[in-house]
Formats: structure tokens, C-alpha cells, sequence
């Protein structure tokens, strides 16, 4: 069985990671969805609200390939959650060349740590190869429809965000 882990923050997921889940549920059997908790980031969403919203949207995915996925939080270095979750590779999209560099040192360290799981690269369809989380929000933030890059789940939870923090109270 060919298992895979796809790290990232995810906050929140977009098409373009979608697009790499779709893609990697032709080549791995099993693909878990790992979202690092980070808290030092600051992320918008929680880890159990965007492991919600990952497990949303890629249930239709996962049934249409006949690929198993799952999404679990993890702390702590990336080859150790994949040793943990049986992982043989863990996949990384690319969305440009400048990507390519930290992604290709990052991949070589974890080879030297742990040197039976393999990195793959995925590049990112043309498509989403200028989307980010980060841009998401803060396009979302300054007004604007992010609608072409986010799956409607999650365009109504950064719409949900939004309210809250409209009647938030303000801090003086």
C-alpha cells in the first residue's frame, strides 16, 4: 500500500491544495492530511476547524478515487508524524520556481533523517499557481470574492469569520 502524508497549515484549504489531493489520490492509496498546529502563526481558523473543513471537502474526492484520506493535527517535525502514520512519501505541491528551493531543502533533510520516505513534488496547476491561504484572506479581508479559489464550505466559514469579528466588542 502506497501512503502518503500532505503537510501544511491549510488555513484555510483552497482549490490549490485541492487540486493536489486530487491529483495524489491517483498515485497513493492512502493520503492523510496532516495540519500543523502551529499557533505561533496566528491562523485565522482553529486546527479542529480546518480538519472540519478539509474532511468536508475532500469526502466527495476520496469516494470518487476510491483513495482513502484523512486529516490529523500534528506538532513537531514532519518525518516523525509520517514514520507514525505509516507514511512511504509525503507530498509537496509547487506552486513556483521560488518554492522550489526551500521545498528541495526541506525534502533533503528529512531524507537524511528518515531516508525510506520519499518526497514528491507536485506542481501546481496553472490555475492555483498563485493562491495561497494567506492571500485568501487577506483578499477576503479587503472586500473582495474568493469564491473562484475556495470551495463554498469554506467561502461561508471565512463569511462566518467575518461576522464574528464584525461583532466582536472592540478592545480599547
Amino acid at each position: 500500500m502506497c501512503r502518503a502524508v500532505y503537510p501544511g497549515s491549510f488555513d484555510p484549504i483552497t482549490n490549490g491544495h485541492l487540486d493536489i489531493i486530487r491529483r495524489g489520490c491517483t498515485l497513493f492509496d492512502h493520503i492523510t492530511i496532516g495540519v500543523l498546529s502551529n499557533e505561533q502563526k496566528s491562523p485565522l481558523f482553529t486546527v479542529a476547524e480546518r480538519i472540519e473543513m478539509i474532511r468536508q471537502v475532500t469526502e466527495p474526492l476520496a469516494e470518487a478515487a476510491g483513495t482513502r484520506i484523512e486529516a490529523e493535527s500534528f506538532d513537531g517535525l514532519l518525518v516523525d508524524f509520517a514514520k507514525r502514520k505509516r507514511a512511504n512519501c509525503i507530498v509537496r505541491g509547487l506552486r513556483a520556481v521560488s518554492d522550489y528551493e526551500y521545498e528541495l531543502q526541506m525534502a533533503q533533510m528529512n531524507r537524511h533523517m528518515q531516508p525510506d520516505i520519499e518526497t514528491v513534488f507536485l506542481m501546481s496547476a496553472d490555475t492555483y499557481s498563485f493562491v495561497s491561504s494567506r492571500l485568501i484572506k487577506e483578499i477576503f479581508f479587503l472586500g473582495r470574492s474568493v469564491g473562484q479559489f475556495v470551495p463554498p464550505i469554506v467561502e461561508a466559514r471565512l463569511q462566518a469569520k467575518a461576522r464574528q469579528r464584525q461583532s466582536a466588542p472592540e478592545r480599547a
